[in-house]
């Protein structure tokens, strides 16, 4: 693991790392006093696609009997994504038509989580919220728009009135529905995302600036000899992390396979 080294200490004592040191200045900084300038997480985004389109390019191009390694793997993802998600989920009946869109999405998802596992990058995109937020939002618009699609207009009684209640309980209940539905999914599907990776990420900083802080900072042998112990805890942190990051990627994509299928199914 490589452990940030950040300024850990005033006059006063131990600081620990804030959130604002976990995204770096922009790059080209036109524009950054209204949001627009360019940061590595933008340059981080980008190339995740390009890494995506390389891979998956290159694995698909020469396809043989007996896969090599790289067609291995861009099989077994392929094969994960659609027959572990889109299929389970969805149903055998229209679950094909989804199977870009959600492969798409969890490797996009992965590559930026697992930016923050990689020494010297140590960034993962969805630590800031905004990444987060649009790819809720294209998800949001994505199963409203099938919803739409499947069953015109009325796809919004079905998705709010379900079926089977006494008259009496809809008064209640459809208000409910509406904001469980149209409102708190969204935000929790992003902030589940953006959440996880922004604390997992803040607590190996934290880890790093304790260890700065004890080892190099401190003149008392037993505080140095401790600062192993939040090596190692800093490690366990470390590895879980990177298992979060995977599991957040699954997660997402399920979740987006799910709401594709409430929006399908026929009944509420």
């Amino acid at each position: 693991m490589i452990a940030l080294a950040l300024p850990a200490t005033n006059e006063g004592g131990f600081v620990p790392p804030a959130i604002e040191e976990m995204h770096l200045p922009e790059i080209f900084p036109w524009g950054a006093d209204y949001g627009t300038g360019v940061g590595k997480q933008m340059l981080l985004v980008v190339l995740s696609v390009i890494i995506i389109a390389v891979i998956f390019v290159r694995a698909s191009r020469k396809g043989q009997l007996v896969p090599g390694r790289l067609q291995f793997l861009g099989e077994f993802g392929y094969g994960f994504v659609r027959n572990g998600i889109a299929k389970d989920v969805i149903g055998e009946r229209d679950f094909l038509k989804f199977v870009p869109f959600l492969f798409a999405l969890f490797f996009f998802i992965i590559v930026n989580n697992i930016y923050g596992a990689i020494p010297f990058i140590q960034l993962p995109s969805f630590s800031h919220p905004g990444g987060a937020y649009l790819l809720a939002a294209i998800v949001y618009f994505t199963w409203i728009g099938v919803g739409i699609k499947k069953h015109g207009m009325k796809y919004f009684v079905k998705a709010t009135v379900p079926s089977g209640v006494p008259w009496y309980i809809l008064p209640v209940l459809v208000p409910i529905e509406i904001i469980s539905n149209f409102l708190v999914r969204p935000i929790t599907h992003s902030l589940r995302l953006f959440a996880t990776m922004m604390s997992g990420h803040l607590i190996v900083m934290l880890a790093g600036a304790g260890i700065e802080y004890l080892l190099v900072l401190q003149d008392n042998i037993i505080l140095q000899a401790s600062s192993v112990l939040v090596l190692v805890g800093g490690i366990a942190m470390y590895m879980l992390e990177a298992l979060i990051m995977v599991l957040q990627a699954y997660v997402f994509t399920l979740l987006t396979a799910i709401y594709i299928q409430g929006a399908l199914a026929d009944d509420h």
